[in-house]
C-alpha cells in the first residue's frame, strides 16, 4: 500500500511539473527577443498549439500606436495568407527625409494549420525602431479552429508575476557604437603601398648600381686584355 501511494503522489508531482512547465512556456512570443534601438530588425513571432483536440488557424497582431514602425514587411509563410492593416497617423513621422502619414496598425495570418504538439513562427521586417524607449509590446490573438480564442495581451508590470496570457514584448537595446575603420584601413593600405615603393626605389637603386659597378669592371678588365696585348706586339 505505502509503496502505491508513494508511486501515485509521484506520477502527479511529475504531471504537476508538466502542466505548469506547458502553461509556462506556451506563449506566444518574440524571436530574438531584443532589437537595437533606432535601426530595423527581422523578428519571428513564435506560436506555439497549447490544445491537444484543436489546430491553431489565425494569429493577429495589433502595432503600438504610441510608437507607430513605419515599414512593417511580413515574409511568405507556406500555407498561410497574411494581410496588413495601415490607419492614418494623428502626427506623421518623418523618416529618411520623408513624410509617413500612415503605418501598419496590425498583421494577420489566416488559412494555415498549427497542429497540436507544434508550433509556427511568423517572421517579419520591421523599422525603423524607436530611440526614446526600452521596448515595444505586441498584443496578439490566437484563433482555434474549434472557435476558441486566446488573447495574448496582457502587460507585465514592474516586480509582478507575470500574466497568465502576457503579450509579446520586444526588447530595446542601445545601438552598438561603430567606429569607422574605413579610414584606418585606408591609412594601413596607403602605408602599406608607400612601403613597397620605397622598397622597389630601393630594389631599383640597388639594381642600379650593381649594373653599373659590373659594366664598369667589364670595361676595366677589357682595358686590362687590350694593354696586355700591346705589350706583346711591342717585346715581338
Amino acid at each position: 500500500m505505502k509503496t502505491s501511494r508513494v508511486s501515485f503522489a509521484a506520477a502527479l508531482a511529475a504531471g504537476s511539473v508538466l502542466v505548469l512547465s506547458g502553461t509556462a512556456f506556451a506563449h506566444v512570443g518574440i524571436q530574438p527577443g531584443e532589437a537595437a534601438k533606432g535601426g530595423y530588425a527581422t523578428i519571428n513571432f513564435k506560436v506555439p498549439n497549447e490544445r491537444d483536440n484543436a489546430s491553431t488557424n489565425k494569429l493577429e497582431v495589433s502595432f503600438p500606436t504610441d510608437h507607430p514602425l513605419s515599414s512593417v514587411m511580413p515574409q511568405d509563410v507556406p500555407g498561410w495568407t497574411v494581410s496588413v492593416e495601415k490607419s492614418k497617423l494623428d502626427k506623421p513621422l518623418t523618416v529618411h527625409g520623408k513624410q509617413i502619414n500612415e503605418a501598419v496598425t496590425k498583421v494577420t495570418w489566416t488559412g494555415g494549420k498549427i497542429e497540436p504538439g507544434k508550433f509556427q513562427q511568423f517572421p517579419l521586417s520591421i523599422g525603423q525602431l524607436p530611440s526614446d524607449v526600452d521596448k515595444l509590446t505586441f498584443k496578439a490573438v490566437q484563433t482555434y479552429d474549434n472557435n476558441e480564442v486566446v488573447r495574448w495581451i496582457e502587460e507585465a508590470k514592474d516586480g509582478a508575476a507575470e500574466p497568465q496570457n502576457p503579450a509579446p514584448v520586444l526588447k530595446l537595446t542601445a545601438a552598438a557604437a561603430t567606429d569607422d575603420h574605413h579610414d584606418d584601413g585606408d591609412a594601413k593600405a596607403d602605408g602599406a603601398k608607400n612601403t613597397e615603393h620605397q622598397d622597389a626605389a630601393k630594389s631599383t637603386g640597388s639594381d642600379t648600381t650593381a649594373r653599373a659597378l659590373g659594366i664598369a669592371g667589364i670595361v676595366v678588365g677589357l682595358g686590362g686584355v687590350a694593354f696586355g696585348v700591346a705589350s706583346r706586339r711591342r717585346t715581338s
